[in-house]
């Protein structure tokens, strides 16, 4: 309906034609006041939202929604048939450097401090249990110095997660007497990595507001104008974050979604309103009347915008389509965002400009404003020379910068993902979490934390199911990988559970190797011949589903997203060549991203000067999110810098001149904007947590490549070549909709306002194509 009204419609008497987005700037540009005070009453009613809704709608956990991995079904049977609702454990370690447990001191410390942590009360607490009261041989160490002392947190994860701290108050408070008392486990390594992720995405904000205003002021050259998109950024957010309260009430969204679409409100919400702005005092600098400025942005830049907005929603789609709750979450939050930033920018914003008129350079930036004036003035300057000096010599320009990015993506072949952030391995040391998890690993086993648990679904007593799991302990034991196990059986008689305890880190390579060896070899021949069926569950199966279900979806979430953003740009532009070419340059920016990524964090070159952690393996959700986003996010320049370029086609015929215009016109607003997003994601690369080391680093270098080499190098070699096949059509395709992303200003306007630069060829230097070679007529 929205792309229909976009087309344009025959004005009689007027010979132009009159879009959707030109209209909405008009009118708000004719009634400011009114559409301010609309935005006024939709601010204070979000902000109502947010303070009272927000928080019911989030959580923290994290669920399938299509078909349930071995792992889940398994901990579904364990929790319908013997366990009850599934549990959290966090466990306490006392140590002392000089008494065992055979000590009395010891035992009246340990019952000591397991009334403490008892007496928080049972709505932190479910229950807690020593070796004293068990006698289980795992919770005691090896030289006897050190006692487990697990404590079931009442709840779920997220109501574990809100109590967790008072359980570490109370360790805090039994340390003394000669024994160290340390904690661990589910909800205090869940509830450090939940704090963590919080701190590094905001790390991108408080990098990237300073660094915003700074771009906008080189751009601008004015303080009013500079602080305008910052302003409207954060309109846009408060929105987005109502929307999301408001879903949240029927969909829980999970608790990232809040930092992920503070970070894109304000990248996106900067973008956008940088590009408006920018058109809005270039028309103003041909001489047009305030409101027939605004009207002609509405009909360029506002259209321009709202198709490249289309984009990154289609993008995030790749997102959404994944059954995974934390990744619907962070896909739906975006699209909220680009939503809520795009209705900011084509209504409220030509309201502001209304009002403000010339006052938007108001408190000029001495000398830089200068520089901005010029260039709202209509100078292509350094952008537009760059751009023809590249179209002299198109194949050489080409060919290099094609070569270095192929080179630089070439380490995505031995990318290897994985999911380091399972573990606590990789957290900083000086976080409680990991310190427990580290004494527990030394004094007994992670296996403890996190057991190996064989699930079998059938009756106790039948023969089959006891040769089944006789076949199964034996196999166990031979392979020398796994610990003792403990087998019990339900009341019902209808399952029976093996446990195990494997050595080593949980997520590692070994302990996921074990698991694909259980069920692959051991389980099928413990079972063969028989009816029950097994499923191996616990964190380390969980992992190994998790980095299986990304591998299975990635292709189909690549597939959606390409066919998509063909078929948009396909119908902006009116021609195959175009979205065809602008998918092959994302994809090149998107493979040398991810071959960065493998370089620094893999192999560890770099990684050292950059601050960041190297690794095995590349978090498996991050290759999917940073092509959902840097594939929307490199749309949006490539949707912009082609409106400028294609509306001056259309007025000149000319594609090399065109391009030099169009860059020329855009270069240092796409510039400034991806300087804006390249502090933004860098800042969240200087962050604790690996997962979004990996993904703000992905980021910034993905959208430095698109700004410079694909944009400044890439696009004007790539269309001097095509020439006017940059515009090819087949006739069969002649009757998709013609809805002209790139607009038309308005010819018409007040008396004083200058025409539009009128196509001058001579200050243009000509080319001559002679034996593959380009040659300038003198």
């Amino acid at each position: 309906m929205v792309m229909s009204q976009l087309r344009d419609k025959e004005e009689t008497g007027a010979g132009r034609s009159s879009g959707l987005t030109e209209r909405l700037a008009r009118t708000s540009a004719l009634h400011p006041w009114r559409t301010i005070g609309l935005w006024a009453v939709l601010v204070v009613l979000a902000v109502l939202a947010v303070g009272s809704l927000l928080g019911s709608g989030l959580t923290s956990e994290m669920k399938f929604r299509a078909a349930k991995p071995d792992s889940l079904v398994g901990q579904e049977l364990l929790q319908q048939r013997l366990t009850g609702p599934q549990k959290v454990t966090d466990f306490v370690i006392v140590r002392s450097a000089t008494r065992t447990i055979d000590d009395a001191a010891f035992k009246a410390y340990v019952a000591d401090v397991a009334a403490k942590i008892q007496a928080l009360g049972p709505n932190v607490v479910a229950n807690v249990a020593t070796f004293y009261q068990t006698n289980d041989p795992t919770a005691v160490s090896k030289d006897k110095h050190s006692t487990l002392i697990p404590v079931v947190m009442a709840g779920k994860m997220d109501d574990a997660l809100k109590h967790v701290d008072k359980l570490h108050e109370a360790v805090v408070e039994a340390q003394g007497q000669g024994f160290t008392v340390a904690q661990t486990g589910d909800a205090s390594i869940n509830e450090m990595f939940t704090k963590l992720a919080e701190k590094d995405l905001q790390r991108g904000e408080i990098f990237g507001i300073p660094a915003a205003l700074i771009v906008l002021l080189i751009v601008f050259g004015a303080v009013l104008a500079a602080f305008m998109p910052l302003v409207l950024s954060v309109i846009s957010i408060v929105l987005a974050l109502a929307l999301t309260a408001l879903i949240g009430q029927v969909y829980p969204m999970n608790t990232f979604v809040l930092n992920i679409l503070t970070m894109m409100g304000l990248a996106v919400g900067i973008d956008y309103t940088l590009f408006v702005i920018s058109r809005y005092r270039e028309e103003r600098g041909r001489g047009l009347e305030k409101v027939d400025a605004i009207a002609a942005t509405g009909a360029t830049a506002n259209r321009a915008i709202f198709f490249s907005g289309m984009t990154v929603v289609l993008a995030m789609s790749g997102m959404v389509i994944i059954p995974l709750d934390i990744m619907i979450s962070m896909g739906v939050g975006v699209m909220l965002v680009v939503v809520t930033t795009l209705l900011t920018a084509l209504i409220l914003l030509p309201a502001l400009l209304s009002l403000l008129g010339d006052r938007i350079n108001a408190l000029r930036v001495p000398f830089v404003g200068k520089l901005a004036l010029k260039r709202a003035n209509g100078s292509g300057g350094l952008w537009e020379r760059l751009a023809h000096s590249i179209m002299r010599r198109p194949v050489v320009w080409l060919t290099v910068a094609v070569v270095a990015l192929l080179v630089v993506a070439a380490p995505v072949v031995v990318m290897k993902k994985g999911n380091p952030t399972a573990s606590a391995a990789l957290l900083p040391s000086s976080e409680y979490a990991k310190q427990g998890w580290d004494i527990l690993d030394r004094d007994f086993s992670l296996g403890k934390a996190n057991p190996l648990m064989i699930v079998i679904d059938g009756q106790v007593t039948s023969l089959d199911v006891k040769q089944a799991v006789g076949r199964l302990q034996a196999a166990m034991k031979a392979d020398g990988r796994f610990g003792p196990a403990q087998v019990i059986a339900n009341k019902t008689g209808d399952l029976t559970l093996v446990t195990t305890m494997p050595a080593g880190d949980p997520a590692g390579e070994a302990t996921q190797s074990l698991v694909k060896h259980l069920r692959s070899d051991i389980v099928p021949a413990a079972v063969d011949g028989t009816s029950a069926k097994i499923y191996v569950t616990g964190n380390t199966a969980g992992v190994v589903d998790y980095l299986g279900f990304f591998d299975t979806w990635m292709p189909v979430a690549l597939a959606v997203v390409l066919s998509l953003s063909f078929v948009l740009l396909l119908v902006a532009f009116r021609s195959i060549v175009i979205p065809a070419q602008a998918i092959a340059m994302n994809l090149l920016s998107v493979g040398a991203a991810y071959g960065l990524m493998v370089l620094v964090f893999q192999k560890g070159i770099g990684a050292s000067l950059l601050g960041v952690t190297r690794v095995d393996t590349i978090e498996a959700w991050v290759p999917l999110f940073l092509f959902s986003l840097l594939f929307g996010l490199s749309m949006d320049y490539q949707v912009f810098l082609l409106s400028r370029i294609k509306e001056r086609y259309d007025q000149t015929g000319n594609t090399r001149e065109a391009v030099g215009y169009g860059l020329g016109r855009t270069g240092s607003i796409i510039t400034g904007a991806a300087a804006i997003m390249v502090c933004v994601f860098g800042g969240m690369a200087t962050g604790e947590l690996v997962m979004f080391q990996q993904m703000g680093f992905g980021l910034a270098v993905a959208v430095l490549i698109d700004a410079t080499v694909v944009r400044s190098i890439i696009v004007p070699a790539s269309m001097e070549l095509l020439g006017e096949r940059n515009w090819y059509l087949p006739h069969w395709l002649e009757w998709l909709p013609n809805v002209a992303v790139e607009g038309h200003a308005p010819t018409t306007h007040l008396p004083g306002a200058a025409p539009a630069p009128a196509f001058r060829p001579q200050p243009q230097p000509a080319y001559r194509r002679e034996n593959g070679r380009t040659t300038v007529v003198e």
